[in-house]
């Protein structure tokens, strides 16, 4: 019998968390859509995996059964992919790298540079990813390393390495009354409806609204997009604000969008993230000091530090 391994992780998720809404937010999922691929799951298998209440998901014995054995089975399928991915970038000698919009902001062209010296006969290959996959193909395993926003999901297993910490800014519409202003509190910004990532991104998206941040009150979403142009064109457009990092007003600068320093509301971070594989591939571990070098971070390593 075939199973996509994709219903094994959203049956270990549901597992792990008892909870569908719980679990959805760790996919960056709906939950519509995960109940879906659960009850797939116990079609394909012909058994019930877990008793639903009102409390959340219950595993039945067929579905501990399952639990017991699915990791490692995921953990083998993914070893092998990871290694087989590995051994075609050694033989082209080439680096693949995912990062989300400006990367690592003026440091990249540095780490890519510095890189190269090191390692001649390598060449860095940089794969920009939409919002929508918050981790740049990271944790599909298409990339070697990634450049990200953090937090990201499943970030507790990588290597994360914080380079940048810089704070939010907000972009408004140009003929936004609060643009005349030279910083505005975050609270004068709950009531404005935001520009935001696809609801499946779950706290990725939450993060960017800091919905954690507004005193209980819930954000107002104006336009949903997942690249920078139409990021840029929904907030011209008069469709709402967005917090963005504050380097966006460097790499982003467009008519009709103006960038203020917010109060009140947290910073955003950038680091270099990687398999724990990694951890004994040199190439990868070349790649990961030069960012440590070009951004003077520390150079100690450990799984989803910082996060």
């Amino acid at each position: 019998m075939d199973v996509d391994t994709r219903l094994l992780r959203y049956f270990l998720a549901v597992a792990d968390e008892a909870n569908l809404t719980r679990a959805a937010e760790r996919l960056f999922v709906s939950q519509p859509a995960l109940s879906k691929q659960i009850k797939q799951l116990e079609t394909q298998l012909g058994v019930r995996l877990f008793t639903r209440s009102h409390d959340g998901m219950a595993l039945t014995d067929a579905g501990r059964a399952l639990a017991a054995r699915a990791p490692a089975a995921l953990a083998a399928c993914d070893n092998a992919l990871r290694e087989t991915k590995a051994t075609a970038r050694r033989v082209d000698h080439v680096l693949r790298v995912g990062f989300l919009a400006n990367a690592a902001n003026e440091a990249t062209q540095e780490i890519v540079a510095r890189f190269t010296r090191i390692r001649p006969d390598w060449h860095v290959t940089m794969r920009q990813a939409s919002w929508s996959d918050p981790t740049a193909g990271l944790a599909d395993g298409d990339v070697d390393a990634a450049l990200l926003r953090l937090p990201f999901p499943g970030s507790s297993g990588f290597r994360v390495r914080v380079l940048i910490t810089e704070p939010r800014w907000v972009a408004l519409p140009a003929a936004h009354p609060l643009a005349v202003h030279d910083e505005i509190p975050f609270e004068d910004l709950w009531g404005e409806p935001f520009v935001a990532a696809p609801a499946g991104t779950g706290p990725w998206r939450d993060y960017w609204l800091a919905a954690g941040e507004r005193d209980g009150r819930p954000p107002r979403i104006g336009a949903v997009t997942d690249q920078p142009d139409d990021w840029l064109q929904a907030i011209a457009n008069g469709d709402g604000v967005a917090l963005a990092p504050a380097s966006a007003a460097r790499f982003y600068a467009r008519p009709g969008v103006t960038y203020r320093p917010v109060r009140g509301v947290s910073p955003s971070r950038v680091g270099v993230a990687w398999p724990p594989a990694a951890d004994r591939d040199p190439v990868v571990q070349d790649f990961v000091a030069c960012c440590l070098h070009a951004t003077g971070s520390p150079r100690s390593t450990h799984a989803g530090e910082g996060l």
